[in-house]
């Protein structure tokens, strides 16, 4: 161990930046087209850890659904998150009012509701129905693409 105490001895002049010299690829998760989803479903803490994991480059999202600890279905579609949400489920997390992540009782959970996202599909059609054919198409193919890699 050092035995130095204080302040450093010398001062960065910028801060460090996960794959400060790599391109992002625009089509894989995380790029422009396919951006990684909100944080939802847990605690304050458990986002902030989770948010932390993002800005350092250590976050990894899943490729595939993993198992509900409650349940022992395949409906966790989030990344770090032991219980499903109940977007596509029962939502074993909301029935328990527990965080999704660490499984503690909280009374402020992060994140929308499922009125929320249906709210949100609704727009999604509605923006569908008036785009031109080839944003359509685009549209579609990639929420086909995202229906493909959860399912």
């Amino acid at each position: 161990m050092s035995s130095r105490r204080g302040p450093p001895k010398h001062q960065n002049e910028y801060a460090w930046k996960p794959k400060a010299g790599i391109k992002i690829n625009e089509t894989e998760v995380g790029g422009r087209f396919r951006p990684l989803p909100a944080i939802c479903g847990v605690c304050q803490r458990c986002k902030d850890q989770i948010d932390w994991k993002r800005r350092y480059g250590k976050y990894k999202p899943l490729t595939e659904p993993a198992k509900c600890q409650h349940c022992s279905k395949r409906a966790v579609r989030h990344a770090y998150h032991n219980l499903c949400s109940g977007l596509f489920c029962l939502g074993c997390a909301k029935e328990q009012k527990v965080c999704a992540k660490c499984q503690c009782r909280v009374d402020q959970i992060v994140g929308r509701d499922s009125e929320d996202v249906e709210a949100e599909q609704k727009m999604l059609e509605d923006a569908i129905k008036n785009a031109r054919e080839r944003d359509r198409r685009t549209l579609l193919r990639s929420v086909s693409f995202l229906m493909k890699t959860f399912h």
